[in-house]
C-alpha cells in the first residue's frame, strides 16, 4: 500500500512505518504524525553530511511542504537552515532573524533587505563587516548617527568627523578629528580644528598637550604660523603669557601677536566624561576600539536646575553620566518626597535600562545645572547590534553584577 507523506510517495510498512524513504521524507513524515520532538532528535542525531542532503533536497520542494521541516530545524537549533528553507516563501522578515540567530548577517541583511526593513538591513552589515554596503543604506535612510560610526570604522575620520560637526556632537568630532593619520594633507587642520573644539569645551590644557606633541613630531608643524599662534594663544589660555610671548617672537617676519584673551575667559578644567563613561561595571571589559565607539554614542545634554531628569514608574530613557553639577535622588515626585541621595560628578544613572525594559524605581532632579554624557536605548541597542563581542563582555558582567546584588540582598 502507498499513501502520500507531505506531498511526497513514500512507501510505508504493515506498522504504517517509512520504508525506504529518504531523511527527508521520514522526518515529514513523523511532523505530519505530530511526533515533532522524534523529528528534531532525528534530526539532530544525524551527521553534518546528512542534513546539508536533506536540506538540498527540502529546498526543492514546494514551500508548503518546507513549513513542518521549519519547525523542526528551529527547534533543532539549524537556524541558518531553518531561514535557508523559508526562501522564496515571502516570509523574508522571519527568514532574516533565523539568519541573524545563526549569525550569518550578510544573509541576514539580504533578508530584511526583501523584507523591506532596510534599517535592519543596514545593522546587519555593519554587524557582517559590509561597512560600506551598510554606509549607503544608512546614507539613503538619513541615519547620520550611523553614517558617522561607520565612516570611523572604515578608517575616514574626517568625513566622520564633518558628520559629527553637523550634528553638534563635539566629543565625538574630536575622537574622529583624533584618528586623522600623521601624513594625511590635513592632519595639522585637524589638529587645529581640535584644539578649538577641546578648549570651547574648557579643556585648554588637553589641547595644548595635543598640539605640543604634534610640533613634536612634525617639521611641518613647527614651520606653520597658524600653528604656532595657536601655541601662544593657548599659552595664554592656561596663564603662561611669558612663554606665548617668546613662541611669537621666534617667528619669522613681521611680528605675528596672539588673539588677546580676557580674564573671564580663562575657564575651569572640564571632564570630556570618557574616563567615567569607562568606569561604569558593565563597560569594564570593552576594548579600547569598542570603548571609544560607544563613547562616540554618547552625547552631551544640559539640564537646567530643577528639572526631572529621571521620573519614576516612567520606561527608563537610558544612560546618564554626570559631568558636572549635582542631582537629587527622591523615594518619589511628591513634594514630600524623602531625599535618598545627591550625585556629583563621576556619578552615572540609569544604567539598568539600557540592558532592560522597565519602569525607574526612583525619582531624580538636578539640584544645580548638570552637563552629562547621555546614551539612549535606542542608541545603545545600536550599539550592541553592531559590536557583538563588545555585547557578549556587556552582558556577561550585566549578569554577574546582578547576581552578587541579588547575593547581597539575601545575606
Amino acid at each position: 500500500m502507498e499513501q502520500s507523506s507531505a506531498g511526497s510517495n513514500n512507501k510505508v510498512d504493515e506498522n504504517g512505518q517509512p520504508g525506504s524513504g529518504s531523511a527527508l521524507q521520514v522526518v515529514q513524515w513523523l511532523t505530519t504524525r505530530d511526533e515533532m520532538e522524534t523529528a528534531v532528535q532525528l534530526y539532530e542525531d544525524m551527521s553534518a553530511a546528512q542534513r546539508e542532503r536533506l536540506l538540498k533536497e527540502a529546498v526543492a520542494a514546494p514551500p508548503e511542504q518546507r513549513k513542518g521541516l521549519v519547525e523542526v530545524l528551529r527547534k533543532a537549533r539549524d537556524f541558518t537552515g531553518a531561514a535557508r528553507l523559508l526562501e522564496g516563501s515571502g516570509a523574508d522578515a522571519e527568514a532574516a532573524a533565523l539568519y541573524e540567530q545563526g549569525g550569518n548577517q550578510v544573509e541576514a541583511a539580504e533578508a530584511y533587505f526583501r523584507a523591506g526593513d532596510i534599517a535592519k538591513a543596514a545593522a546587519a552589515l555593519e554587524r557582517g563587516g559590509a561597512l560600506e554596503r551598510a554606509l549607503e543604506l544608512y546614507r539613503g535612510l538619513g541615519a547620520r548617527e550611523s553614517m558617522a560610526q561607520c565612516l570611523a570604522r572604515l578608517g575616514r575620520p574626517l568625513e566622520a568627523a564633518a558628520v559629527y560637526r553637523e550634528l553638534g556632537n563635539v566629543h565625538a568630532e574630536v575622537e574622529a578629528l583624533c584618528g586623522v593619520p600623521a601624513d594625511d594633507p590635513r592632519h595639522l587642520e585637524s589638529v587645529l580644528r581640535i584644539c578649538t573644539l577641546l578648549d570651547n569645551e574648557g579643556q585648554p590644557r588637553r589641547a595644548l598637550a595635543l598640539l605640543v606633541d604634534t610640533l613634536r613630531g612634525s617639521d611641518e608643524a613647527r614651520k606653520d604660523p597658524a600653528v604656532a599662534a595657536e601655541q601662544a594663544r593657548l599659552l595664554r589660555r592656561v596663564g603662561r603669557d611669558a612663554e606665548a610671548d617668546e613662541v611669537l617672537a621666534q617667528l619669522p617676519g613681521p611680528g605675528v601677536s596672539a588673539p588677546a584673551v580676557p580674564p573671564m575667559a580663562r575657564v575651569t578644567p572640564a571632564t570630556s566624561g570618557y574616563g567615567y563613561l569607562k568606569a561604569i561595571p558593565i563597560f569594564g571589559e570593552l576594548s579600547l576600539e569598542d570603548m571609544k565607539d560607544l563613547y562616540r554614542v554618547a552625547q552631551q545634554v544640559l539640564i537646567p536646575e530643577g528639572a526631572t531628569v529621571l521620573e519614576k514608574g516612567a520606561q527608563g530613557s537610558g544612560l546618564f553620566v554626570l559631568l558636572e553639577g549635582t542631582v537629587d535622588v527622591f523615594s518619589g515626585p511628591e513634594p514630600d518626597a524623602k531625599r535618598l541621595n545627591t550625585l556629583g560628578p563621576g556619578a552615572y544613572l540609569g544604567e539598568i535600562s539600557l540592558i532592560q525594559d522597565g519602569p525607574t524605581s526612583a525619582h531624580v532632579r538636578a539640584r544645580t545645572a548638570v552637563r552629562a554624557l547621555r546614551i539612549t536605548r535606542a542608541g545603545f541597542q545600536h550599539y550592541l547590534d553592531t559590536h557583538e563581542a563588545a555585547a557578549l563582555r556587556i552582558y556577561r558582567l550585566f549578569t554577574r553584577n546582578l547576581a552578587a546584588r541579588v547575593r547581597a540582598l539575601s545575606a
